[in-house]
């Protein structure tokens, strides 16, 4: 479960980065808090950081269960492809929003795969116990 642990660690990393990225844009654009809309380019800054807050949400409790009932190494590389995915989807929806769903589909597919494997998991250990 280290390798886990420490995907767990680089994922809340990122979201801090993309959180002081959000900071900066609001600078470098004008937009005063508490407003969260005013710039485009502001924008898409903000939304990578909360659709990322979305997909930690699950992402987290995914990559723990699936460490524990399946296999913590499987965890840590889906848990790191969906780290790419999140920084492919950063930089193309920054650019261009339209252009994200590469990143997306790096992001989701993992995290379908750890939730989908820790339930079997789960009901595996239900049954043998």
């Amino acid at each position: 479960m280290n390798w886990v642990n420490l995907v767990v660690v680089a994922a809340l990393v990122q979201y801090f980065v993309f959180g002081a990225l959000v900071g900066r844009a609001r600078g470098q654009y004008g937009v005063k808090a508490p407003a969260v809309s005013g710039n485009e380019l502001f924008e898409r800054y903000f939304r990578v950081h909360q659709n990322t807050l979305e997909q930690l949400i699950i992402f987290v409790p995914a990559i723990w269960m699936y460490g524990y009932y399946v296999s913590g190494r499987w965890a840590a590389g889906l848990g790191a492809v969906y780290l790419i995915g999140r920084t492919v989807y950063a930089a193309s929806y920054i650019r261009s929003p339209d252009s994200r769903s590469a990143g997306f589909g790096l992001t989701f597919l993992p995290i379908a795969v750890l939730i989908v494997g820790a339930l079997i998991g789960i009901i595996r250990a239900l049954v043998v116990s």
